[in-house]
């Protein structure tokens, strides 16, 4: 099959009937570690991956955007830069784009529109954030053709407020900073209070690995929210905007008097946030002994304090841990199962997910070997 940059160029001229102008790439993202710390102002680690949203552009003229997606061919979604009218959501994929013009228009900058031809090869509803590639590789197209210089982190401030207003979205920034600014051969630690990032190298000698179990996604939204809902009330309960501000001296005093439900789900959010800061650092030493041992301490407080995994899930993480040991670390996060592990080891865990794991569970599960992407930007010509 061909790559989504000559299937984007393709689309475009069947669509269109002439050539584009250029093109524009974002990554998708997998979370390392730091789990529903991100709408708790928290720490988060992940790293954007080498599988995109790729953008084919013309410049228009005036205000109208045509834009084709390659799972719809034939269908043009139309609308003018300012007046993106109701959003339905029954719109779709669409509504993200219209989200990001309509965040711009409000903020009082002006674009011209464009033509677009839009070919993904990101996983989904498998947790990595194709929704957020998308929106952001058009955010950097048409910053670029307006010759607007929005800065990445602009990008990615736009294409969220795009979803929180228009879309009603309550995502956090973490995806739309991971496919604007991230680096090659690193994960981004992200600050999710005050916005600040610093890249990560990643050791050269571990492999990442994604494994999608195909998790039940709707009951999965159902309960995330949920579990938003207990962080906010436990927050409350402390006086707090968010459980960033708590420390875990005040949680232990307040036990037996805040529900236990809530002393779980604010204890994973305090102990998560050390975990992601402390896996950082583990990271940048190259201690991959630690490492292992704070994405299993990760995966055990999601499954017993946020009570977010799903045994097939629980599963899959120790038969994987059983091959690795310590050279590596495996958990759940949204969605998947991610695994950062050394490089001999990849063939052994590709063949424990395909025999040892499915003799278990009857799953079929999907394996992608992964690499450390660079953030959104213009493909150069050639």
């Amino acid at each position: 099959m061909s790559n989504p940059a000559q299937r984007a160029t393709k689309l475009f001229v069947q669509t269109f009937g002439t050539q584009a102008d250029d093109l524009y790439q974002a990554p998708g993202r997998v979370n390392l570690i730091g789990e529903y710390t991100d709408y708790n102002e928290g720490f988060v680690l992940p790293a954007a991956i080498n599988f995109h949203t790729v953008i084919a552009v013309k410049r228009r003229d005036d205000r109208l955007f045509r834009a084709v997606a390659d799972a719809f061919p034939g269908q043009i979604q139309e609308w003018t830069f300012g007046n993106e009218g109701h959003i339905d959501p029954a719109d779709g994929w669409v509504n993200y784009l219209k989200g990001f013009t309509a965040a711009m228009a409000h903020t009082g900058l002006e674009a011209k529109g464009l033509d677009l031809a839009i070919v993904g090869d990101v996983p989904l509803a498998a947790g990595l954030s194709s929704s957020g590639a998308l929106v952001v590789a058009f955010g950097t197209a048409l910053s670029d053709c307006n010759q607007l210089h929005l800065s990445p982190m602009a990008v990615a401030q736009l294409a969220q407020r795009g979803e929180h207003r228009y879309i009603a979205s309550a995502c956090s920034i973490m995806d739309h900073m991971s496919s604007a600014m991230a680096e090659v051969d690193h994960a981004l630690f992200i600050d999710c209070l005050d916005l600040d990032c610093e890249a990560i190298a990643l050791p050269e000698h571990l492999s990442l690995i994604i494994i999608d179990i195909h998790m039940e996604k709707q009951r999965l939204a159902a309960i995330h929210q949920q579990r938003r809902d207990e962080c906010t009330q436990a927050a409350h309960y402390f006086g707090l905007d968010a459980l960033r501000h708590l420390d875990l001296s005040q949680l232990e005093q307040a036990k037996g008097k805040l529900a236990d439900t809530l002393y779980r789900r604010a204890r994973h959010v305090v102990t998560e946030n050390r975990r992601t800061q402390s896996a950082a650092r583990a990271l940048e030493q190259n201690n991959i002994p630690k490492f292992s041992q704070l994405m299993a301490q990760s995966h055990a407080s999601l499954r017993d304090d946020f009570d977010i995994s799903l045994p097939e899930c629980d599963v899959l993480v120790d038969i994987v841990s059983q091959v690795i040991g310590e050279r590596g670390g495996i958990r759940m996060t949204d969605g998947c199962v991610v695994a950062l592990v050394d490089h001999e080891l990849t063939d052994a865990v590709v063949g424990a997910v395909e025999q040892a794991f499915f003799a278990q569970t009857n799953i079929n599960a999907t394996v992608y070997l992964c690499s450390a992407s660079a953030g959104a930007g213009r493909i150069p010509k050639g």
